[in-house]
């Protein structure tokens, strides 16, 4: 029958119009593609995450072309011997352009308007109230001339101007003076000013016959005369402007083939400028709109590659990550969160840039994973960050060194005194490498900046802010750190309580097994904390049968006795998958979870097996098996070996220290046996240390001591 479908199809679509066999075409296509979709869906997220955050860090990148060579000032060349590729002008240096314009500050000569206006205005103020302060008649000789005598005083006021109260001159001792349309220098001590005015008229007036009206001409000039002069600071601005805009940034030109600087020679000085002045014009002629994309390009060739090297990381040595999207994401969007703040900050003032806490990106990442993969993902960023900063390669020594000294602390945050150790050595780190680097370029300390020191201070007290924000992620991905851990940890909680008063025996066992778990972990090297909060929930699925396990029953007749050996069995492996709802319905953490899935991997419930077996019925043997998952973990596998020898060394009758050694390595051997660390990165020299680690804490339990031969 199928072959005559095969036939009929065939025949059909080789009679059957072009466009119809080209439809069927696309529709088997497409069937194939929707196929391949569904069946990779995690790599193809992956993938478009990897393409996503690398499109962000470049389009925040500077779109620039890059100088080809490297170098330090105070460094020797280590290139070959450079020839100016075509004639360039040499930069002035920052210094002499700000000495330049130093120069121009202090030659220019400030602007004064003065108001025509006003004169007017106290020439006719003048005619109006020059009898009341002179009492003459009007047709006394004397008094026309010391009316035509207080003109000539008042024009003479006026020539120049006359300046506010307590105005404050600058400058050095002439200014530029703007009347109407006319500008001219004059001295400003040529300007009235009212504190002086009587000083301005006894002067005057000692050249007349009229000295006696010296204080009648006081009283009418004070009560006339306004100022007229005031500082035009934006014209005097836009001035200074016009000058400083008008300062060549050029000295000197160099010839195409004249050697630039010979390999070997330290790059200092007139040697530094140079190389400065063809990097900068280098760098500008590579820029046009063409070289704008084929950048671009280079970039994100560059970012992928370095994202390409993060996930292969992952997929190599942290599979169980790799397989969580959630935790991927996590971890690249704090790199382009790092980047993106860097970023933020450098276009922001670049004098800013050694304030940015990138260790807190370490932390975090050594917070919920581990060290290795806080700093493999720290060095991505680094390198990436190399793009974003000036002067990379002093930037990315100093952070690669902080990163190193971040993850080598001690940053177990349940204790919060270490929080502030780390932070304090990272801003020792950070001050010992730039004052290094200091010394290298100038040849001593004098040349310190402070302000730099107090910003890695500064990077100091923001790196505080790992705690909070770990609090923070812990809600957003449903993360768990040792801080969360700890307070798990607490046989108070409602959970461990409720275990307590419902199946204490269990809870006994539990807390054995935690003692037992936690010491082998600590001589493996694996997590403690996380061992001993997964040892403490591992059995919680018990409660809600505590009289079906015998660590709870206390008579000598147990409820199984009447139950045929599957329906037994079923009650014991249901207590895994009972544990895992209590979990989920109390919040606990999926690794803490973890630990109750796995505790009894997918082994045997070989007590009522083997009863099933002597009652001689044909019997289903998957109704006898956990349904795992097998130890994925170090931590896990040291919880199923503890578990499984805490719980069987209860049958021990008469235990020496010869037979805990044998009972030991029987169990933990029979696991082995059976696969169950196959999936997990323990080790068998590990396994052997948990083996005497348990073996150790078993004898110390029933109080042995070795036999001494008589």
């Amino acid at each position: 029958m199928q072959s005559l479908n095969c036939k009929y199809i065939f025949k059909y679509t080789t009679k059957a119009p072009y466009f119809l066999k080209f439809e069927i075409f696309i529709h088997l296509v497409l069937k194939k593609i929707w196929r391949f979709i569904l069946t990779n869906q995690n790599l193809i997220y992956k993938g478009i995450l990897m393409v996503v955050c690398s499109f962000l860090i470049v389009y925040l990148f500077p779109k620039g072309a890059k100088f080809k060579y490297e170098f330090q000032k105070g460094k020797p060349w280590q290139y070959a011997t450079l020839y100016a590729p075509f004639d360039f002008s040499i930069l002035k240096s920052p210094a002499e352009l700000q000495a330049e314009k130093q120069a121009i500050l202090d030659s220019q000569f400030p602007y004064y308007r003065a108001d025509t206006t006003v004169y007017e205005a106290v020439n006719n103020s003048y005619a109006s109230q020059f009898s009341n302060f002179f009492n003459l008649p009007a047709s006394n000789k004397e008094y026309r001339d010391l009316y035509d005598l207080g003109l000539s005083l008042l024009e003479e006021t006026y020539t120049n101007g006359v300046l506010p109260p307590g105005f404050e001159q600058k400058g050095g001792s002439r200014v530029f003076l703007i009347k109407g349309n006319v500008e001219f220098t004059v001295d400003k001590d040529q300007f009235i000013r009212i504190e002086t005015l009587q000083e301005y008229l006894d002067l005057r007036l000692q050249k007349t016959v009229y000295t006696n009206y010296s204080a009648s001409y006081y009283r009418l000039f004070f009560e006339i005369v306004m100022p007229n002069v005031t500082l035009d600071e934006k014209f005097t601005f836009n001035s200074i402007n016009q000058s400083f805009n008008d300062i060549s940034p050029y000295r000197g030109l160099i010839k195409e083939n004249s050697i630039v600087i010979k390999q070997g020679e330290v790059v200092e000085g007139e040697k530094f400028q140079m190389l400065m002045s063809l990097k900068d014009e280098i760098e500008s002629q590579l820029w046009n709109e063409l070289s704008y994309y084929w950048i671009i390009f280079g970039y994100t060739v560059l970012v992928v590659l370095t994202f390409m090297s993060l996930i292969l990381f992952i997929y190599n040595y942290r599979p169980s990550i790799f397989q969580d999207n959630r935790e991927i994401t996590f971890i690249f969007l704090n790199v382009v969160g790092m980047i993106s703040l860097m970023t933020i900050v450098v276009n922001f003032d670049v004098r800013f840039l050694y304030a940015v806490p990138i260790c807190i990106l370490p932390l975090i990442l050594k917070t919920f994973f581990d060290p290795r993969l806080g700093l493999f993902t720290h060095v991505i960023t680094v390198l990436n960050l190399g793009f974003v900063v000036p002067n990379s390669f002093e930037f990315v020594f100093l952070q690669m060194m902080v990163g190193i000294v971040t993850i080598l602390s001690i940053t177990q945050l349940q204790n919060r005194a270490n929080l502030f150790i780390t932070v304090g050595r990272i801003v020792l780190v950070y001050l010992v490498c730039y004052i290094g680097f200091t010394i290298t370029r100038e040849g001593g300390v004098g040349k310190i900046d402070f302000l730099v020191i107090g910003l890695f201070l500064l990077n100091g007290l923001l790196t505080l802010f790992a705690q909070p924000l770990i609090y923070l992620f812990e809600r957003l991905f449903k993360l768990v750190s040792d801080v969360s851990l700890l307070e798990f940890s607490d046989t108070n909680s409602k959970l461990l309580k409720e275990l307590s008063d419902r199946a204490p025996g269990t809870f006994h066992h539990s807390l054995q097994v935690a003692n037992l778990a936690e010491t082998a972990a600590n001589e493996i090297g694996a997590n403690t904390l996380l061992v001993r909060v997964g040892a403490l929930y591992h059995d919680i699925g018990k409660m809600n049968a505590p009289t079906y396990f015998s660590e709870n029953q206390t008579g000598s007749v147990s409820p199984h006795e009447e139950m045929p050996p599957d329906q037994s069995a079923k009650i014991i492996i249901n207590h895994v998958a009972e544990g895992i709802e209590l979990a989920k319905k109390f919040k606990l953490p999926d690794r803490v979870i973890d630990f109750i899935r796995t505790h009894h991997g997918n082994s045997w419930v070989y007590f009522f097996l083997k009863k099933a077996q002597e009652y001689g019925e044909d019997i289903d043997e998957k109704f006898f098996r956990y349904p795992g998952p097998k130890p994925f973990s170090k931590e896990t596998a040291i919880l199923m070996m503890a578990d499984a020898v805490e719980a069987a060394s209860k049958s021990l009758r008469e235990p020496t220290v010869d037979k805990i050694h044998q009972f030991v390595q029987s169990i933990v051997n029979k696991q082995i046996d059976e696969k169950q660390f196959n999936d997990c990165n323990i080790t068998l020299s590990e396994i052997e240390t948990v083996k005497k680690v348990l073996s150790k804490k078993l004898i110390n339990i029933y109080h042995l001591r070795v036999e001494y031969p008589e």
